[in-house]
């Protein structure tokens, strides 16, 4: 296989080389720590004012920062079982596990965030409208301090994972957004949106307080309440469809297919590619089966012998989870 050291122009060549092998997604483990430790702080400190102030705003917000703090522990359980070494029990490594507990993340930041948020926001938008609301809660100091602390504390995991996701698309040569939608990682996928979607609630949450205290009507709270609950909504069924995605076998993004059609390829005991079937098993891992026509014309226990060398080259790139190269027959054509 030709050496990635001599692709020096080739950006693609670049990130490939940078990948980090298996179980060493250090920076990864590090946003989702942070995370955890902030939304495990906010969470506290949002459940112990909407307890004093009765804010449906605060409610929403509460639940979402304990929604969040769940998920980081299923990112953790992610990055933890997505980073085992493959083994007999499973031959393609246990990569995919990442995606099913970043699924479960997902799934818990809908029930527990999005739609515990709604149901309180309805109810109690119903209970202000029908004038059976209870009666308007008036420490809002509190409510502004601690979505003032729950800010500074959600910007310091948001700027971990902005400067991860920076540099990572930077590396790739995308745009930070274009590469959260298509990082094979997805506990950084997750922490990003996550992180964004709170300091947004928290925005949200903090106008719905105000417009109350302005205006002494309740609706506005509950407003703010099911405006979270949407917005929560909208971001854990995105996460829910990327993660089923790729457990359902994604495909690669079409530069790093040409670059390692170009490893196959540049073989020396390699004339043609005649297939290449590329899919993620796991972050920054992909399962490769290739067809393949080798040079000169010799006897089978040779081809097979050479087949598998082949094989072991290509499973030394830090991307390459498992290779299988089989021989192409003489009518298929060169892959343009």
């Amino acid at each position: 296989m030709a050496d990635p050291d001599q692709h020096e122009s080739d950006p693609t060549a670049a990130a490939v080389r940078s990948v980090p092998p298996p179980g060493q997604g250090g920076e990864s483990l590090v946003t989702v720590l942070v995370a955890l430790a902030a939304n495990a702080l906010i969470a506290v400190a949002k459940s112990v004012a909407a307890g004093i102030t009765g804010s449906a705003s605060m409610v929403a917000e509460a639940a979402h920062s304990w929604a969040d703090t769940g998920n980081e522990v299923a990112l953790l359980a992610a990055e933890r079982r997505g980073g085992r070494p493959r083994d007999a029990a499973r031959p393609l490594g246990y990569g995919r596990a990442a995606y099913l507990w970043s699924l479960v993340a997902a799934f818990g930041l809908f029930t527990a965030g999005s739609v515990l948020s709604l149901w309180h926001g309805a109810t109690s938008l119903w209970d202000s409208l029908q004038g059976t609301a209870e009666a308007e809660a008036t420490a809002y100091t509190l409510n502004y301090v601690v979505l003032g602390v729950a800010f500074a504390l959600e910007g310091i995991s948001f700027l971990q994972a902005l400067r991860q996701v920076r540099r990572e698309s930077a590396r790739w040569h995308l745009r930070p957004l274009s590469f959260v939608y298509r990082t094979s990682d997805p506990t950084l996928r997750a922490v990003f949106l996550e992180d964004s979607s709170a300091l947004v609630g928290l925005a949200l949450a903090g106008a719905g307080v105000l417009a109350h205290q302005l205006t002494g009507d309740p609706v506005w709270d509950a407003l703010g309440s099911i405006a979270v609950g949407v917005l929560l909504g909208v971001v854990a069924l995105f996460l829910i469809r990327r993660n089923m995605d790729y457990l359902l076998g994604e495909g690669v993004p079409p530069a790093l297919r040409s670059w390692l059609l170009d490893q196959v390829r540049g073989h020396r005991e390699v004339a043609r590619v005649t297939y290449l079937h590329l899919e993620y098993v796991g972050p920054r891992r992909v399962f490769m089966v290739a067809a393949v026509d080798l040079v000169g014309d010799a006897p089978e226990p040779e081809v097979a012998r050479r087949l598998r060398a082949l094989e072991a080259e290509l499973e030394r790139s830090p991307m390459v989870e498992e290779a299988v190269l089989t021989l192409a027959t003489t009518d298929e054509p060169d892959l343009a």
